[in-house]
Formats: C-alpha cells, sequence, structure tokens
C-alpha cells in the first residue's frame, strides 16, 4: 500500500501517499490506516514525522485520530465542514466582504437555477413546490417567524443546487449558505415587506425553472441576489 518516503522531502511524501491512498478509493471511509508501527516500517520515517503526517490528514478532514484500546487512524468520509471553516474563518476576520460574497453569489446563484431549469426532472419540482410552500406558511404567520423562512429559503437554493448534478456548485452553496448567517444577522432587516419580497422572488424563481426557461431563471435569481444586497449595504453604510 505503501513504499519508504523520498528523504528529501520525506514529510510531504507521508502526507502525498496516504492522501492519495484515501482519495484513489484504496481506503473507504471507516476503514483504519494500518497500525503505526506498520506503517512507520512501510514508509521508512520516525515516528514523529509519521504522527506529524497524520495530524495535517486529520486537519484535512481525511482521518480522524481515535485513542485508547483499538484506536488508530480512521478514515474519514468527504464533508464540507473543512471548506466552510475557512469561509467562516475568512468572514469572522473580515477578509470576504458582504460585496466580495454578493459578487461571487450573482454569477453563482444565476448559473445554478439556469441549469436547474433546463435539467429538473418532476420530482425536482416536487421538492421546490413542497418547499416554497413551507416558506409561504412562514411568511404569513409574520415575523416572529423570520429565522424559519430564512432556513427555508436556503434549503431552497441548496436544493436549486442539487439539481444541477454538479457536486463542485453543491459544495459551494453549502459553504456559502452555512457561513452567510453573519451578514444577515448584522446587516439584513427582514421585516414583513422583505418576506413578502423575498418569497415573491421564490415564486418566481420556481416558476421559471418548472417552466424550463433557462435565461429568466437565471435573470431572476441574480436579480434576487442584488435586491437584497442592496438593502443590507445600505443598512451597513
Amino acid at each position: 500500500m505503501f513504499k519508504a518516503a523520498k528523504q528529501n522531502r520525506i514529510f510531504q511524501d507521508v502526507v502525498q501517499q496516504i492522501e492519495k491512498t484515501i482519495l484513489s478509493g484504496k481506503l473507504a471511509p471507516g476503514e483504519m490506516l494500518p497500525p503505526e508501527r506498520e506503517l512507520k516500517d512501510m514508509l521508512q520515517v520516525s515516528r514523529g514525522t509519521l504522527r506529524e503526517a497524520l495530524r495535517v490528514l486529520e486537519h484535512k478532514g481525511l482521518i480522524e485520530i481515535k485513542l485508547g484500546v483499538g484506536g488508530g487512524a480512521v478514515v474519514q468520509d468527504v464533508s464540507y465542514d473543512q471548506v466552510n471553516e475557512s469561509l467562516a474563518l475568512l468572514i469572522r476576520y473580515q477578509k470576504v466582504s458582504l460585496r466580495h460574497l454578493t459578487e461571487f453569489r450573482v454569477g453563482v446563484e444565476g448559473r445554478v437555477t439556469a441549469l436547474a431549469a433546463e435539467r429538473a426532472t418532476t420530482v425536482d419540482i416536487l421538492r421546490l413546490k413542497l418547499l416554497l410552500e413551507e416558506a409561504r406558511q412562514f411568511a404569513e404567520k409574520g415575523t416572529d417567524f423570520q429565522k424559519e423562512f430564512v432556513d427555508v429559503d436556503k434549503r431552497i437554493h441548496l436544493t436549486l443546487a442539487e439539481m444541477t448534478g454538479n457536486p463542485v456548485y453543491v459544495s459551494l452553496h453549502h459553504t456559502v449558505h452555512d457561513n452567510i448567517d453573519q451578514y444577515y444577522e448584522s446587516f439584513l432587516s427582514m421585516r414583513q415587506r422583505e418576506i413578502n419580497e423575498n418569497l415573491a422572488d421564490l415564486d418566481d424563481i420556481v416558476a421559471a425553472v418548472e417552466a424550463r426557461d433557462t435565461e429568466k431563471a437565471r435573470q431572476l435569481a441574480e436579480a434576487h441576489v442584488l435586491r437584497f444586497n442592496h438593502y443590507m449595504e445600505n443598512r451597513a453604510a
């Protein structure tokens, strides 16, 4: 499974070998790496070098180090957690501005919604309509249910991404929508007017997707992002 690490870049080689083995599928999620002593002999590295490499792999989210009897390095399934954490830190330290995020979202949300319109199945449309009805119920209950309304809004956007069948778009949407709350909490005033406008936008977007009108779906999604960014920028000013 592994071979002696190249001595001129021993640490990086250990990380790359184990990473390649995991990403190639030779080790599936839930499986354990060989025991530390066996790995050390296979790679011909010191215990310290191996442990440091394993810590790097754990930080990347590829393995989890379990301690105690029966413990070891367990291969993890690919998740959005590491990307989410990185973006959350960028937002927290103000490395990603509201304008940066909007500029990114306009292009991606527009493209995703257009692809969703092009590739939508009957089941996809039904999922969207059920979510839209859930959003409508929360909107009618008023601003006390603002959080619930926003949560459904996110699920609609994520469903559109899933409808593309493209895991890159799905990952990007999870990352952005899992970390956008900081902007909503600071700059978005979701009074009844904004809730109603948001619902109207979602109504129009779902209708365009159902009609398979890709260009209209794209334009509506872009306009939706820009409108609510305008509200947030005005409040931030």
